[in-house]
């Protein structure tokens, strides 16, 4: 692939371990998966917005308490929050109003999420949603296969809906490796009929325990064929969480990307990544 760009465009002060991000109108909503809001940063005036998620939220919940919202995805001027699935208590989906900045409805997903487990073959311990994708028909939901499983799927809900009946496939993919160990899906999104992705490396066989970093990938899906057209190593020490379309000029496309610090320290780099559109 022909040459890319990573560099830091900004910090946000008051956001830790940073999962799932959202550009819009000057904009950037994010989650952070120890975190019971939802934050709206305005890269203008550089002011930072606090919209609670859950009931007597923080910004810090305990590891085994914590929702877990991994990823963002939008239609219309819905915004959808997922929680990863990966323990009891963070199941749930957020719809919020983007006009309105108000909750429109909270789902509790467990049983979607066992009806997935199942038919993915994938163990409740390897079940872990860090990217979703909404286009108005179809649910994409990716799973990070960080478990012993290496399980990397991704699940297509046809459905305009996730609480009316549908049908499901589940296509798996095998991602690259780094030090011989595969990287696995961070976060998703969807620009015209391509899928781009984040896939990063930490050195566990833990969906739930933190290990090394040891780097991250950008890659495209084609949506028609569900194939991938390329990846590219972008960083050897990020854990990159989440991903935004940012713009697209100049044969050039540009992502906005955040990444979890796996601390409890509440600062937040935004990175941008340019690449050469193929």
């Amino acid at each position: 692939m022909e040459k890319f760009t990573l560099e830091i465009l900004f910090q946000i002060i008051g956001i830790g371990s940073a999962s799932g991000l959202f550009f819009t109108d000057n904009s950037l909503y994010l989650v952070g998966d120890n975190s019971g809001f939802l934050y709206e940063y305005n890269m203008q005036n550089q002011q930072l917005n606090e919209h609670p998620l859950i009931d007597n939220p923080t910004k810090n919940i305990a590891k085994n308490l914590k929702p877990d919202f991994e990823s963002l995805t939008n239609h219309n001027d819905t915004l959808y929050v997922f929680g990863s699935g990966s323990t009891e208590n963070r199941n749930k989906m957020i719809a919020f109003d983007l006009k309105k900045k108000t909750i429109l409805q909270k789902n509790n997903l467990v049983d979607l999420y066992a009806l997935m487990q199942s038919f993915g073959e994938i163990k409740p311990e390897d079940f872990n949603l860090e990217g979703s994708i909404f286009d108005g028909e179809n649910w994409y939901l990716f799973n990070r296969g960080n478990g012993i499983s290496n399980k990397n799927t991704i699940f297509t809900i046809h459905a305009k809906s996730l609480g009316e009946e549908f049908a499901l496939v589940a296509t798996n993919y095998k991602l690259p490796k780094i030090k011989g160990i595969r990287s696995s899906f961070t976060d998703a999104i969807l620009v015209e009929d391509k899928i781009y992705f984040l896939s990063t490396v930490e050195n566990t066989k833990s969906t739930y325990d933190d290990g090394e970093i040891l780097g991250s990938f950008i890659g495209r899906i084609d949506l028609k064929t569900m194939k991938i057209d390329f990846t590219q190593k972008i960083t050897a020490t990020h854990k990159f969480e989440g991903l935004t379309f940012y713009k697209k000029e100049n044969n050039t496309i540009e992502f906005l990307l955040c990444e979890d610090n796996d601390t409890e320290v509440l600062e937040t780099k935004i990175y941008k990544l340019s690449l050469p559109v193929k």
